[in-house]
């Protein structure tokens, strides 16, 4: 396992091969870093405390490089952001009690969004259990399932009592990280353990994982349903990268194209055959599409079809059903458990490859496909900024002008972003509808930029900036993050929600913040924009900035948010009175 600085052992001490001369103890604490160096981990994110020491210790004496930040939650999300960004496993560290619940939240969107993140914590050592220990963490003080065992958080988890369990632990987090899909583990280290030596050799682990592939026979199938007339393909976050070979697919079948919020960019949402975004602020030309020209069938890749993918709406269910193909075989006829549903478990992209052998010929649309429909908004000058003028604007400075990664936080950012920005290439665009955690991207846009090593713009609401900010974090290691913050001195998203639910009058206000005042105070630099003629100017500027950046946007809060389809699937589920 460890190559050339194999540990052997010698009287119960270690030492290194090329180092005849020193002998040298070997702690469990570094034997775990060792393990996830070996891993693939380039970054572990966290929060320090006299628990963790130990591990603290050993990951900043290692190759990998070490965050400290200001809040758990805030190191979880940006762990999430950085796997997705770098396509390799992130830790999160922290240290007993409140430092793990802190990161739960965290560490659930990791979850929901199929994150791949070794969570380390630290326990209280056997000795001290049940006595009142500071920040005891054990049994007595805390639920056991759930936090650390295996269960609906996590996919792996274990407390590490004793050394002669390593080999075990790195042969399961070696396991989960090679499946496809998502993989959350939490390894739970006692103090006392952290420090101890190691009595036990760890083996290399081989794995030889092939992606999830359906049968020939599956595949003859689905070409002959497929075949029996008109069919759509609706993209989700799971297809991302098998991007090339679904448009090809598109483009030999004539087929229409739809994506979910998570999905945008996967298919360029310029191409001729892309009829618009479903679920969550989505495109009304979509359902254009689905009561004019409904197809027989729709081909689900990669989305599980949830709420805000698909409001569970009647008018998108084809006419003889779908076919629905997912990595995770309890995925699909979940979303419409009352339609027919040929289901196919296999990785996206082996699929649709093996489908494309038998598709040769091109086929253009034999229809006139409808495309989402964009106001034209000209700058006004005076009154406060419209959020689709501001839209428009990161559309030319930053989607069309940069290669930076475009995040949208939960809440209205969501909507506005979901509904009006327009991507082309995969990998540009990030958002949350699952768990869809405030906060998520205020934090998550610094794990992102660190690891892709440039730009990441994350378009929050005030609410959300106030919630879980981490521009200190990234002023300390120069990231080059950058926040677009929608400044409307209220939660708007609750207040129109509310209001369109019959309900008025409720406080939803935040006492306006300068959040360039705030951000320059930690070392950072901003500008506030209170005029629409000064948007591209300052985000320019932004996109500019070798420093942490934030673009302060005071925001006319009267301008209706597309989510009207939202209120209207909450009607017709009975969820509220119309």
């Amino acid at each position: 396992m460890f190559n050339k600085t194999q540990l052997l052992k010698r009287e119960k001490r270690y030492v290194i091969p090329n180092t005849q001369l020193d002998f040298v103890p070997v702690s469990v604490a570094s034997a775990i870093v060792k393990m996830l160096e070996e891993i693939g981990v380039q970054y572990a994110f966290g929060v320090s405390g006299g628990a963790i020491v130990s591990m603290w210790h050993a990951l900043q004496h290692s190759s990998i490089r070490v965050l400290h930040f200001r809040h758990e939650a805030g190191a979880a999300f940006a762990a999430t952001e950085a796997y997705f960004a770098s396509g390799n496993p992130i830790v999160v560290f922290v240290t007993t009690g409140p430092g793990i619940t802190n990161a739960l939240t965290g560490l659930f969107a990791a979850r929901w969004e199929g994150a791949k993140v070794i969570f380390l914590s630290a326990s209280t050592s056997a000795s001290q259990r049940g006595r009142w220990a500071c920040q005891e963490t054990s049994t007595y003080t805390m639920p056991s399932t759930g936090i650390f065992t295996k269960d609906s958080l996590f996919h792996y988890a274990t407390t590490l009592e004793s050394d002669d369990e390593l080999p075990e632990v790195y042969r399961r987090l070696a396991l989960g990280l090679a499946r496809p899909g998502g993989f959350v583990a939490h390894l739970s280290i006692p103090s006392n353990i952290q420090s101890s030596s190691v009595r036990t050799s760890l083996p290399q682990v081989a794995l030889s994982l092939a992606p999830a592939a359906a049968t020939e026979e599956t595949i003859s199938k689905c070409v002959q349903l497929l075949s029996q007339g008109s069919f759509a393909i609706w993209v989700g976050f799971g297809a991302r990268d098998a991007a090339d070979s679904i448009q090809e697919l598109a483009e030999r079948t004539g087929a229409a194209v739809m994506c979910s919020p998570r999905g945008k960019g996967i298919f360029p949402e310029n191409h001729p055959q892309f009829v618009g975004v479903t679920g969550f602020a989505g495109h009304t030309s979509v359902l254009t599409y689905m009561q004019k020209h409904r197809p027989v069938r729709v081909l689900v890749l990669g989305t599980r079809l949830g709420e805000l993918t698909s409001f569970w709406n009647p008018a998108m269910i084809p006419e003889q059903g779908f076919l629905h193909v997912d990595i995770d075989p309890e995925v699909p006829g979940t979303a419409y458990p009352c339609v027919d549903t040929f289901a196919i478990q296999s990785d996206v992209g082996v699929f649709v490859k093996a489908l494309l052998k038998h598709f040769q010929k091109r086929h253009l649309s034999a229809v006139a496909l409808p495309k989402p429909e964009r106001e034209e908004m000209d700058t006004r000058a005076k009154g406060l900024v419209r959020p689709q003028v501001l839209m428009d604007a990161i559309q030319q400075v930053i989607v069309e002008g940069s290669d930076a990664i475009v995040m949208t936080e939960a809440g209205n950012s969501l909507a506005w972003g979901n509904h009006l920005l327009q991507f082309t290439q995969p990998g540009r665009y990030r958002a949350s509808t699952g768990f869809g955690s405030m906060g998520h991207f205020v934090t998550g846009v610094l794990g992102a930029a660190l690891a892709r090593n440039g730009k990441a713009v994350a378009i929050v609401g005030d609410g959300a900036m106030l919630m879980n900010s981490e521009v200190s974090t990234a002023f300390r290691y120069q990231i080059p993050a950058v926040w677009i913050i929608l400044n409307d001195g209220c939660y708007n998203m609750c207040g129109q929600g509310s209001e369109l639910q019959g309900f008025k009058g409720l406080d939803v206000e935040i006492p306006q913040v300068d959040f360039v005042q705030v951000a320059c105070g930690m070392g950072a630099d901003g500008i506030r924009v209170d005029k629409e003629s000064a948007i591209r100017s300052a985000l320019a500027k932004a996109i500019a900035s070798p420093v942490p950046f934030i673009v302060d946007v005071i925001i006319d809060p009267t301008e209706a948010v597309p989510t009207k389809g939202r209120i209207d699937s909450l009607i017709s589920q009975g969820l509220i009175n119309s």
